[in-house]
């Protein structure tokens, strides 16, 4: 389970972004050994959209 530093990224960062930082383990965990992720290489090219915390 993630911890709670992980399910509340502070005000002005994106909570995908926090996420994969802080729970990493879990939200890879369905990827090979180096695999890149591809809701964090979308993401990553497509911006954060609405996921900023509270600007």
């Amino acid at each position: 389970m993630a911890s709670q530093k992980a399910l509340n990224p502070p005000k002005g960062e994106c909570r995908q972004c926090w996420y994969h930082a802080y729970a990493s383990n879990e939200a890879h965990k369905h990827l090979k050994p180096r695999e890149d992720c591809p809701a964090c290489v979308d993401h990553m090219l497509n911006g954060h959209d609405g996921m900023i915390v509270g600007r």
